[in-house]
Order: C-alpha cells, then sequence, then structure tokens
C-alpha cells in the first residue's frame, strides 16, 4: 500500500465477534460482513481477534493438515476482498519451507499468527511469540514461537505493529521492541478468557504497555463461549497516556469504530452493530468530541452474563435449541433455570418436577412458582413408580441390608434416567444443576443428578450460587427466584427431613477452605495455619481427594474462576499424595 502522509488520527474498527470454532466458511462470512460494515464507517483499518478464521482455543484441530490448509485458503479469500481498509485477522500460519497439504502428517512448526492484509493481498503476517501454556493454555503443545516483532506496516500513512494475546503481557517484550523500530500504534488481537477477576489486571497490563511505549495499544477480545470457556469482549483502546478511550461493551457482538489520535489528537468514538457512515478522512481533524465508552458490569452481572453467553453458545452451537432442567425447588436448579431463559428464551426452558416420596409439599409449590415466574414449561413425573420397581427388583440381593446411600442415590439415578428420556424423545439437551462446593467434595450422585449435556453452575460455589440468585431478583426488579427458595435449609430430599448441614459444614465454612485447597492449591497444613480447624480441613481436602474420579465423569461447564474443575485443574485420578 502506497503510503500517504501521516494522519491526525487512524480510524480503527475493533471487530468484537463470535466465531464458531472449525467453521472457518462461517467465521470467513463473518469476516467479510464486518469489513463491510468497517468500509462504510471510513474505517483504515479493522481487526479482527486471535485466531478468528479457525476459531479459538482450536486445540488439536491444527494437528490436522487439511484444516491448517483450509484456514490458509479463508485468508487468501480475505485478503482478496479487501481494498483500501487494511484488515489484520488472527489464522493459524506454518512455516514458509513446508508445504501445506490437505492429507499429510503434521506440520512440524504451526504459529498462531496474525495477517495483515490490504488493496488485495497479505502485505504482511506476525507470528504470537510468547505463547501461554499455564491455566486453560496449551500453546506450546501446537505452536512454535515466532521471531518477526519488528515487523511494520504503513497503514493511511501511520507504521502499525501488530501482536497477539499474551504478547502485550509483558514489559519490555514485543510492543516494546516494535516502539523501538518505529511503531505508531499497536494492534493487539486476543482470544482472553473471562474469570471474574480478570478484567481490571487486563485493562492495567494493557494501559502499562501503553504508557511504557508511549504509543496507542488497541485491544481486540472475541466475544463467545467454547466447551468451558467464555470470552466477554470488553475490547478497547487505549491512547498514548495510557488512558482508555474507547470501550466496547462486554458480552456482546458489536464493531466499535475509533479514530485513534497520534500524538497529541482527540479521539472520537462510535459503537454500532450496523456502524453509520463516518466522517470521510481527508475531512478528520483533532478537535472532534469523545464519546462515552461502554462502562464495565459489576461482578456479579459479569457471572451472569458470562455463564448466559456460555450456555447459549454451548447449547446452540452444538445444534441443540432447547434444554430441560430437573426442578426440585431448590436454589441450584432455580438459578440454572433462570440463566437458561436469560440464554435461550423462555420458550425453549423445559422444567421438570420429579417427586419421590421424601418431596415435600413446599419444594413442588418452590419449583412450579419458579416455572411461572419465568414463563417457562413446567412437567411433572412422579419418579414414584420406578423407585418402588427398583427397591422391589433388589429386593432379594439387598435382603440382609440395612438401606442406605444406594436407595437414596437410587431416587436420583431414576431422575437422571427421566431427564434423558425427554433429552432423547425431544431433542433438548439436559442442563445439570451441581455447584462447585458439591462437586469438589463428592455430594452428587454419579449418573444421577449429574447426567447431562452442560454443568451451568459447575464453577459457582453454593454460596456465590444464593449471591446471583438474590441478584436475578434484584435487577428483574420482582421475585423471580421464590423467597421461600432463598431461606430454606438446603436439602436433595432424598431421605426423611435431610438436609445438606447433615453431611456438610456450613457452606460459608466450606467454600473458604474448598477456594484455598482447590483454587489456589494451599495443602491443609497451610490452610490450618490460617486458623482452619485442622479436623474439618483434613476431612474437606480428603473429600476433595477421593472424588476427582467422579468429577472426571462430568459434563463441561463455564469457567468464571481462576481455576475452575476441568482444564484448569489435573491432578491424577490415581493419587496418594494427601497434603
Amino acid at each position: 500500500m502506497a503510503p500517504r502522509q501521516p494522519a491526525t488520527v487512524l480510524r480503527v474498527g475493533l471487530a468484537q465477534v463470535n466465531p464458531r470454532v472449525g467453521d472457518i466458511a462461517a467465521n470467513l462470512d463473518m469476516v467479510a460482513r464486518y469489513l463491510a460494515q468497517a468500509e462504510d464507517a471510513g474505517c483504515d483499518l479493522v481487526a479482527f481477534p486471535e485466531l478468528t478464521l479457525s476459531g479459538y482455543p482450536p486445540e488439536d484441530l491444527v494437528l490436522k493438515a487439511g484444516f491448517v490448509a483450509d484456514n490458509r485458503a479463508a485468508l487468501e479469500k480475505v485478503a482478496a476482498r479487501t481494498g483500501r481498509c487494511a484488515v489484520v485477522v488472527g489464522f493459524v500460519d506454518v512455516a514458509d519451507d513446508e508445504p501445506i497439504a490437505q492429507t499429510s502428517a503434521r506440520p512440524a512448526r504451526l504459529f498462531n499468527a496474525a495477517a495483515l492484509c490490504v488493496n488485495g493481498s497479505i502485505a504482511g503476517v506476525y507470528h504470537k511469540q510468547l505463547l501461554p501454556n499455564y491455566a486453560v493454555f496449551d500453546e506450546l503443545r501446537y505452536f512454535a514461537p515466532g521471531h518477526n516483532d519488528n515487523t511494520l506496516h504503513q497503514v493511511a500513512g501511520v507504521a502499525v505493529s501488530l501482536s497477539i494475546c499474551e504478547d502485550v503481557w509483558v514489559a519490555e517484550g514485543p510492543l516494546a521492541r516494535q516502539r523501538a523500530a518505529g511503531a505508531q500504534v499497536a494492534i493487539n488481537i486476543n482470544g482472553s478468557p473471562f474469570d471474574r477477576h480478570k478484567g481490571g489486571v487486563r485493562e492495567a497490563t494493557v494501559l502499562a504497555r501503553a504508557t511504557e511505549t508511549g504509543m496507542p495499544v488497541v485491544y481486540v477480545n472475541q466475544v463467545c463461549g467454547q466447551d468451558e470457556l467464555v470470552f466477554d469482549g470488553g475490547s478497547f483502546v487505549a491512547d498514548e497516556g495510557g488512558r482508555i478511550i474507547a470501550r466496547a461493551a462486554q458480552f456482546a457482538e458489536e464493531l466499535l469504530v475509533v479514530d485513534v489520535p497520534i500524538g497529541d489528537a482527540a479521539p472520537t468514538a462510535s459503537r454500532s452493530n450496523t456502524p453509520k457512515v463516518s466522517t470521510p478522512v481527508a475531512a478528520r481533524s483533532a478537535t472532534a468530541t469523545p464519546m462515552l465508552s461502554a462502562q464495565p458490569l459489576g461482578e456479579l452481572d459479569q457471572v451472569l452474563a458470562a455463564l448466559a453467553l456460555g450456555t447459549r453458545d454451548y447449547v446452540r452451537k452444538n445444534g441443540f435449541t432447547d434444554v430441560v432442567i430437573g426442578l426440585s425447588g431448590g436454589i441450584d436448579s432455580a438459578l440454572v433455570a433462570a440463566v437458561a431463559v436469560d440464554a435461550l428464551g423462555a420458550s425453549r426452558v423445559h422444567g421438570v418436577s420429579m417427586p419421590s416420596r421424601y418431596s415435600s409439599e413446599g419444594s413442588r409449590t418452590d419449583a412450579a412458582l419458579l416455572a411461572r415466574n419465568l414463563g417457562i414449561e413446567m412437567l411433572t413425573v412422579p419418579i414414584e413408580p420406578a423407585f418402588a420397581a427398583y427397591l422391589e427388583m433388589t429386593h432379594h440381593v439387598f435382603a440382609d441390608r440395612t438401606a442406605d446411600l444406594t436407595e437414596e442415590n437410587l431416587q436420583s439415578r431414576v431422575r437422571g434416567t427421566t431427564l434423558m428420556a425427554l433429552s432423547n424423545k425431544f431433542g433438548w439437551m439436559v442442563l445439570t444443576t451441581g455447584n462447585k462446593s458439591e462437586l469438589a467434595v463428592g455430594y452428587f450422585t454419579l449418573y444421577g443428578d449429574s447426567v447431562g449435556g452442560f454443568a451451568v453452575i459447575k464453577d459457582i460455589f453454593k454460596t456465590d450460587v444464593y449471591a446471583l440468585a438474590r441478584r436475578v431478583n434484584e435487577r428483574s426488579g420482582r421475585e423471580i427466584i421464590p423467597h421461600a427458595t432463598l431461606t430454606k435449609p438446603p436439602s436433595a430430599e432424598l431421605r426423611p427431613d435431610q438436609r445438606d448441614d447433615q453431611s456438610l459444614p456450613p457452606y460459608d465454612v466450606l467454600d473458604a477452605i474448598l477456594a484455598l485447597y482447590v483454587e489456589q492449591d494451599r495443602t491443609a497444613a497451610e490452610i490450618v495455619a490460617l486458623g482452619h480447624d485442622a479436623e474439618l480441613v483434613r476431612r474437606i481436602v480428603r473429600l476433595v481427594d477421593n472424588n476427582e474420579y467422579k468429577r472426571r465423569q462430568l459434563p463441561p461447564g463455564v469457567r468464571v474462576t481462576t481455576k475452575a474443575f476441568g482444564k484448569d485443574r489435573r491432578l491424577p485420578i490415581t493419587n496418594a499424595y494427601r497434603g
């Protein structure tokens, strides 16, 4: 692209999009739609998130040579579509000296890459240098680190540098070297997963890079659910002084158009899914009035939005339209149902009451009231006939044994079978209702209440379940989750007068210990040293350790903390260490 006189501002579109992993054709169409919008808005450049064409994270799909070839072919199509507006898009690249074939062994060197395309061709490619290999990230399994951090591109007379996600998290890293080479604006494309404490850290990190380098940083993040991960968007632009001048919304797709100031120019921004055509480039000046940015949501609202987005994308991207939930009248199933309605709409959510001989009348009425408040269908399938049949069927085998957890769990397993029958008959995905506290200590029935396709609150401690349920009611301005559900003692109702606190310590005590042991990897001795009861700590730690085999069989669920059960926490099932 021929350079022109330096612009007062560089008009950049931040395409905060929702790709689908593996659906290269759909991702290509999405890029084309947003590029057209950016062109209508007069953008000089539009940037898409990390690995947009393949979807992020593609995991072992990149081990398929044909997949890599298809994603590279899509990049050529993106380039062919470009005109004056440059496009920065993420894709999987292969080393130049290795051919891409539809049928071959895995290429030896793959790169997490960003291409800058303009005027019908690929003007340059950047390879991610800093590859995260911690928590949910496994990039060293797939990619080689890049080394071309000094490559700059002239866009509308401005020297633009490219970087990818982790590259911006290290001081004196790629951005510092790019600035030293003459970069004026850094474009950083991301697939940065959400957790409830990450937003402030993420922004502070990028602002530090902008301040250190003295150049604006354009931070573009995707917004989607992908298996356990949720990506919350929240794309933004930091100016050279380390101030956020424009911010996209969280948990929503949009094109954020920003006039990024070069030097002392004042910023302008507009936000829209279908932006209007903006002022032509030649008419821009440094006196435009800045536009207010989207404000981050409060912590509880962020978690609720993450749960809804993760559920929506998992259900829909896996070919389902409706979900079914066992409604017990308890707080966990109530929160899951409320999230499901937010995610899919009331007409797509089906509740099922499955009373047994031990179900209280209050639980039945609470479940029915919840369904009415949410406007969802409520089915009733009593499990007593099946439970009685199981007791009769096993009577001669269990004749000399006292009734115990076996009979309690039979009820839960009958409910699981019933939900799966409804799933098979009507094509509904079963949403499970277990929370992180229960899953940690094994307080659930394998092949019973753990049965289902997606575990919505798998990463939510019980104390947070209550906080989120209250927030559902607060922001609705009315009682969605019944007051009785919020206030009655939790119970599985699998035996007469059963309560959770007969088997577990109070949830505020339990959750504090679990947070230390599960999320912070503290040892039992360290937790006791912090003031917790030694006998209780040893008991809780033993329960967590002994139930790893059960948790490994759970469905995936939304990750909202820094360490969730699943990709985050990978302990051996067969494990004799007791710390």
